[in-house]
This record gives structure tokens, sequence and C-alpha cells, in this order.
């Protein structure tokens, strides 16, 4: 017996000697090598507070417009222009990633699923740095060095931000959330009201209300490269939403992806490097070529030395160009071009999501009449009707407008201007840019950089009863669903609050039918469920859901 016991005791200092082993391997294995520097005189700069609520650090600077939009102007080389970003937008950083790491607990409340979750993204993400170019590195390092280290438990300042910049793609492809379903619309020549190329978008990417509240509209002038403004947030170096001052613009649209092996180079990374080196159609698909990337992506651009737009589609192992020989262009959550016309993620993807049904309402609308000008641009972008004006509920991701935007955009690349929108979603004012002043050279933190007679107002919408009846229903169903987790109590009076703040919307019974189920109330759960099927499902798992619910309670 004696003997025995000595033997277990070996193999159990075997296994825990292996197991700290592995442990050590993974730590050091998932450890990201930060740039060896060659010049650290950039972090030699200060920042300054001006009388007008601005902050300015050699010359560049960043304020809060009274549209409450910030606007943030920078320089030099990729370093400088990390560590100006990172002086500057210091606390809309911390603000940011508050807001991003308050709703990643939110929707993984446990500590074990999040302990697993970042030690799944060090490792994944550990040959990043393989894939992003230097410059790229030097601008997000500069950006890491002021950032809050109370989030340093997730990881060293520098693995932490390199990593939030393939947020986006590690969120689309491995849990295919829906936390990113934009659209975007172009239209050239007779089609524009005036003639120019004009471009419109939707970046539907919703990560809580919280984080869409303090948005950049950010001018950069880097060293090399072309000088280009985009709409960012605190630490993201990346682009989704911009336009540079040769006239390219580039948006970012998902496509469904399969579950990924390893991480390449972040998409929001390579529109970066589009938006900054490139200046045609021809140059950017160049571009993309170089570049291998661990998702499935759209790149939609517009130029205007070409005087039209394109998408370029993008998987992890297929790149196309997608043109059209009409003076419009469309572009949702799928791939469109003859190259990927068999490829099964993409046949999928169409049959099963709301993309296609999105981009047949943005044709629908594009057919309504002759040409556009840019507000009839902005009402397109604020629509929230189906297919032939139907009314399909608030929040439907079939809808052009699904009231998640964190902004919306029109761009007119050959005269320089463009359009964000201001909070919320793409329901305030259009505020225009005249990105011809900013690059004069005598833009600073106290010129007025828009074109106060372009603004577009607010959508109409905004002050009714119906928008109220939106902030109930997103209200309501986090308390509902909270109590179904939680085994809570919610008061009849509510429930039927709730089912008619979006009663054309098939979640407001999927959430009380979940409710019902979660306290045994086997025959109203069903009957609640049993309303959806007369509303306008986003997407087919929405309906299968539904109906494995009402037989497993059947089942009972």
């Amino acid at each position: 017996m004696k003997r025995l016991w000595k033997w277990l005791r070996n193999i159990f200092i075997i296994l825990i000697l292996l197991i700290l082993g592995l442990l050590t391997y993974a730590y050091f294995r998932i450890q990201i090598d930060e740039p060896i520097l060659e010049d650290r005189s950039a972090f030699n700069l200060e920042r300054h507070a001006t009388d007008d609520s601005a902050w300015t650090c050699q010359g560049d600077w960043l304020r809060e417009d009274a549209s409450g939009l910030y606007e943030m102007h920078i320089s030099g080389s990729p370093l400088e222009l990390g560590v100006k970003h990172g002086l500057l937008a210091k606390e809309l950083i911390a603000y940011q990633e508050d807001a991003f790491v308050a709703e990643i607990k939110n929707k993984i409340p446990s500590d074990f699923y999040l302990g697993f979750l970042k030690y799944f993204i060090g490792w994944f993400n550990r040959d990043m740095t393989d894939y992003v170019p230097r410059e790229n590195q030097l601008e997000i390092y500069g950006v890491s060095q002021y950032t809050d280290e109370q989030y340093d438990f997730i990881a060293p300042k520098y693995q932490r931000i390199l990593n939030y910049h393939g947020a986006h793609d590690i969120g689309h492809a491995l849990q295919n959330m829906n936390l990113v379903a934009c659209t975007a619309f172009g239209v050239w020549d007779s089609m524009s009201a005036d003639g120019q190329l004009m471009i419109g978008r939707n970046f539907d990417f919703y990560v809580g209300d919280q984080f869409a509240e303090k948005k950049i509209v950010a001018f950069v002038e880097p060293n090399k490269g072309y000088r280009f403004m985009f709409i960012t947030w605190g630490g993201l170096t990346g682009v989704v939403s911009g336009m540079n001052d040769a006239g390219l613009s580039i948006t970012l649209n998902s496509a469904k992806s399969d579950i990924p092996t390893a991480a390449y180079t972040p998409v929001s990374i390579v529109a970066r490097q589009i938006l900054q080196h490139c200046s045609t159609i021809d140059e950017a698909f160049a571009k993309a070529k170089t570049f291998k990337t661990f998702v499935s992506e759209s790149f939609y651009i517009g130029s205007a030395k070409d005087r039209k737009a394109a998408i370029i589609e993008k998987s992890p192992d297929t790149l196309a160009l997608y043109t059209t020989s009409k003076n419009h262009l469309s572009l949702t959550n799928h791939f469109q071009s003859e190259v990927f016309k068999n490829d099964l993620l993409n046949i999928e993807n169409i049959a099963e999501s709301a993309s296609m049904y999105r981009l047949q309402r943005v044709e629908e609308l594009l057919a309504y009449q002759d040409s556009f000008g840019v507000a009839d641009f902005a009402r397109l972008l604020r629509d929230q009707k189906g297919l032939h004006n139907a009314d399909i509920g608030f929040c439907n991701e079939k809808a052009i407008n699904q009231l998640i935007a964190h902004h919306s955009i029109i761009f007119k690349p050959e005269s320089q201007q463009v359009w964000v929108s201001t909070h919320p979603f793409q329901l305030g004012e259009y505020i225009c840019y005249d990105l011809n002043k900013v690059w004069s050279g005598q833009a600073d933190y106290k010129t007025n950089l828009h074109i106060d007679s372009l603004k577009i107002d607010a959508d109409p919408f905004l002050f009714t009863k119906a928008f109220e009846e939106t902030q109930m229903y997103r209200k309501g169903a986090k308390a509902i669903q909270k109590a179904s987790s939680n085994g809570e109590e919610i008061e009849p009076y509510f429930i039927e609050k709730f089912l008619q703040s979006n009663p054309k919307f098939f979640h407001v019974y999927k959430v009380v039918g979940d409710y019902y189920a979660s306290k045994g109330m086997k025959e109203k759960a069903i009957s609640t469920y049993e309303k959806a099927f007369l509303c306008e499902f986003p997407r087919i798992i929405d309906k299968t859901d539904i109906e494995e619910s009402i037989a497993k309670l059947k089942e009972k």
C-alpha cells in the first residue's frame, strides 16, 4: 500500500509539473514582442489644455464639437501618430475600453469563460505581428502606452490594443453574433444630382450603447502616404470608414466566415493601408492582394479618379473585384461576384441571413427616383421599412436602419466633402466637413471645419413617440432577459407594455416567451412564441430557435 501511495504521489507531482510547464510555455508563447524602437523621442511630447476645452500637442489637437463629435488632428511618423493619439485622447481611450470590457462581461458573465476567452484570444493572436506592417505596429504601440493600467490583467498594453484591432474579425468569425451587419451604396453620373460620385454607409457595429457615444472624426497627416480622415474611437488606428485627399474612400462590410484557425491581418489594418497608400480602385485591389486575412470581408471602394465605386471581396483564400456597368452599386453582407457565385459558405449566407433582403431594399429605394442628392442619401440610410415599405418592426436586421449604428457617413470624394452622423445612431444631424479646409494647413482647434449651411437636419423620427417606444423595447428586453436568467419576477403590466413597444418585431415575443418558459408557464410561453410567426424574421435561425423552443415545451 505504501508503495502504491508513493507511486500515485510521484504521478501527481509529474502531472503538476507537466501542467505548470504547459502553462509556462503557453504564457511565454502568447506574449507578443513589442516593436524595437530606434528613436523614443516621441515620448517626450506633452499635451496642453486650452481655454477652449481642447487639448493640443505640437500643433495637433483634440476637441469636442458642439455636435457631440470629437475632432482630432494628428501628424508625423507612425510612432508620433500613435503617441499623439494616445496623449490627446487618453480619456476617450479609457472610456472606450471601459465600455468594451463592460459589454463583454455583460455578454459573458462567467469569470471562468472570460478567463478562457482571454487565453484563447491571446493564443489565437500570438503570431499577429507577423502580419501587421511595422508602421501600424509602431502607431499601435504609441497609442498603447497611454491606456489604463487597470486592464493590464487582460494583457500587457501593446498586446491588448493590438488584439482589440482584431476584435471585429474574431467577433463575426467565431460567433457569428451579427454584431456587424452593415449597408453601403453609391451613385455616380446620371444617378447623382450633380453628377459626382457619392457614397453612403451605415456601420452597424453594436457593442452596447455606451461604446457608440464618443465618436472621433480623425484627420491624419502621415509623413508617408496620403492624408486622410476616418471615423474611429479611442484607441483604434485601423479604419472602418474613411476617405483620403486623393479622393479614395473605403468602408468595411463583413461576410460570413468559417471558423478561423489562426490570426492574420485584421481587416481594419488592411483598410488603413489602402486608405493611406492608394488613390485608385486598381491600386486598392493590388494592395489588398498583399495581405492575408482570417475572415471574409468586403471593402467598398469609391474613387474620385475613377469616378465610380467597386467592391473588393476578400476571403481567407480568395480575392475578387466586383464592378458594375451601371451607375450605382450596393453592398450588404454577402459576396456578389462570379468568383464567389458557387462558394457554399456565401450561398448559405445569402439563404439564411438578412443580407439579400436588405440589399433588395436598397435597390428598391434607389429605383424610386432618377437621381439623388445628399439629403436623399440620408433618408435612405435612415430607412426602417422592409420591402414594399412593409412594417417589419424596429431594430430588424433586414432594415437598412436597425437603430444600432455606431456611425453613418456620406462621402463626396470629388469635392472632398463628408457628412458624419451625430448621436444617436444615424438619427441626429449629419455634420458636413470640408476636407479642403482641413488640408489647407491653416486649420487648428479654433477653426470651424463644418459647412454649416450643408448640414442635414435630424430625423423627425427622433422626436416621436415611436422613438420612445424603441427605447422602451431595448431597455425592456434587457430587463426581462435578466429576469429569465436570474429567476426574478416581472410585473404583468411591464410585460404588456414591452409587447406593445415593438409589436411587429419577432424578438418581443421570443423574449417574453423565454420568460414564461423559465417560469414553467408552458401554455403562455407557447401562445406567446406563436405570435412571432406573424412577423418578418431577420434570419432563418431566429425562426428555427422559436420552433425548437415550442417543440421542447410540447414534449414536456
